[in-house]
């Protein structure tokens, strides 16, 4: 344990630096994904064969390979097209493999709203993408909150694994740290500490929103209660 804590104090500034690329690395690549899903969980409601069959492909492709896999298919196949930072490059490529599970979520979230409200809206005159925009999507986008949180954490763990695309974040740190102390079991102790920290924080994050949206979902409830009285 007295090397754990040598090796704690020595790193520190790198493994802060590297937790600083970790969470932007995961910012950028959740971001990313949550365009990418929204727009493959429309493909995968639309009434076109064609469209719905490139979600369903692109889904199941995703799901059924493991992201390591992935990370390097999508590495080599980006830099052979485009020169890109190793940054940007494991940024889409996370965000590709985010991006199938964000869909899921999204799709599930908007088929769970009440098929009335948007015959309602129709019923209206309001287009159908306007509807959507304006009814559905907002409520989708409420009950979707939990899951995404989870999804980001998720998605923090995941990213360790750009450290082999040469991205300096914890897990790249940790495998530069032990590579000149020769203590891997402590190193990897302290990068373990390092995203406990971050999951715990991100959890309580997650957990503190849903509590939130709770209180502020029970208030308008109880407001158009009273209104109808």
């Amino acid at each position: 344990m007295i090397d754990f804590w040598e090796i704690l104090q020595e790193h520190f500034v790198p493994f802060l630096n590297a937790t600083g690329m970790t969470l932007k690395l995961t910012s950028v690549s959740l971001v990313l994904a949550m365009v990418l899903g929204l727009l493959v969980a429309f493909l995968k409601l639309s009434d076109n064969r064609a469209l719905n069959w490139v979600a369903h492909v692109y889904i199941a492709v995703i799901r059924g390979t493991p992201l390591i896999v992935q990370l390097m298919f999508l590495y080599f196949g980006i830099t052979s097209i485009v020169v890109l930072p190793s940054f940007w490059a494991g940024s889409l490529a996370l965000a590709i493999h985010s991006g199938a599970y964000v869909a899921e979520i999204f799709r599930g979230a908007i088929q769970s709203i009440d098929k009335g409200q948007m015959e309602a809206s129709r019923s209206l005159g309001v287009s159908h993408w306007k509807s959507m925009r304006l009814v559905i999507l907002p409520q989708a986008f409420r009950r979707a909150v939990p899951p995404l949180g989870n999804q980001f954490i998720i998605g923090l763990k995941d990213s360790s694994l750009v450290a082999y695309l040469g991205v300096a974040e914890l897990y790249g740190a940790a495998l530069s740290a032990q590579a000149e102390n020769f203590q891997p079991f402590e190193t990897y102790m302290v990068a373990g500490l390092y995203y406990l920290v971050l999951v715990l924080i991100f959890t309580l994050l997650v957990q503190r929103l849903e509590s939130r949206m709770d209180k502020a979902n029970s208030g308008r409830q109880r407001d158009t209660r009273t209104r109808i009285a």
